[in-house]
């Protein structure tokens, strides 16, 4: 009988204590929303040197096809566009700025990819995106074989940095933090061409006289989404919410047509890179 009693107490304690875990989970994930609006400000991580999509103009504003959404965000979630704090980040610190909670959202052009998806939680995509490769028109690369025994300049913890290491161990290639860095380096001639997201060097080379995208789309078509810190649900759904109601009203077409399209013209299919409601 006594056996029996103790049997009873520890199964109590057990549903008690993993009734409460559970509530703190709860709570907590509750928080990150409550904990936003309490702040008065979403807190988004966004490019500064990734025009057209993340970037800073002459008068030290955030601007892009990227900063659209995120004050769209902020209006929806806050009621009002302005309340949204843009922290500034580098390719390769994306994810590391949301486990360090330096962000409650990244927005800057993040790729979702297997590796990526380990560490942070992405919502629906809002575009998609293949790699691309632009080189001097003189010297135009068309083919990845010609970059054999050369050097290709990539952003580090890029798609394009991890596609050439894990593909291509016979090209050299030479990394860069900054977008700033990656392009002058280009410009610079220090490699033969540069590979990144075909969307950002269909507007790259309009602005730059001498260079074409040579290899216009190769790897996998990825998709372009916001990441929240790996376990935060609440946050993840209110964006997936968000994503598929905004689709309703065809926000993302609006998006490319204010930021995109002066950039692009008529040379670029909108339908090739924007996704609305998160449906591919």
């Amino acid at each position: 009988m006594r056996k029996a009693f103790f049997s009873f107490l520890a199964l109590f304690a057990a549903v008690f204590l993993t009734g409460c875990g559970d509530d703190k989970v709860a709570s907590a994930q509750t928080d990150a929303i409550a904990k936003i609006k309490e702040q008065g400000f979403v807190r988004i991580g966004v490019f500064s040197d990734k025009p057209p999509f993340g970037y800073v103009n002459k008068d030290g504003k955030n601007q892009g096809y990227d900063i659209y959404f995120a004050k769209r965000i902020a209006k929806d979630l806050l009621g009002d566009e302005n309340k949204v704090k843009f922290e500034l980040v580098e390719a390769a610190s994306r994810a590391e700025v949301l486990v360090a909670n330096k962000v409650d959202i990244t927005l800057a052009n993040f790729t979702k990819t297997p590796e990526r998806s380990k560490v942070v939680d992405f919502a629906l995509p809002y575009m998609k995106v293949s790699l691309g490769l632009v080189s001097p028109e003189g010297e135009l690369i068309t083919d990845i074989a010609q970059l054999k025994g050369k050097k290709l300049i990539v952003n580090k913890g890029t798609t394009a940095d991890a596609y050439f290491t894990k593909n291509h161990p016979e090209i050299e290639l030479l990394k860069f933090d900054h977008n700033t860095e990656t392009f002058a380096a280009l410009l610079d001639k220090r490699g033969v061409a540069l590979a990144h997201d075909n969307a950002m060097l269909f507007a790259w080379v309009k602005e730059n006289a001498g260079f074409k995208v040579g290899i216009e789309a190769f790897g996998d078509v990825d998709v372009i989404a916001p990441a929240v810190k790996k376990g935060n649900t609440v946050l993840l759904e209110w964006l997936n919410k968000e994503i598929e109601t905004l689709g309703k009203e065809n926000f993302f077409h609006k998006a490319y047509d204010a930021t995109l399209k002066p950039v692009y013209g008529d040379s670029v299919n909108p339908e090739s890179l924007v996704v609305e409601g998160g449906k591919i």
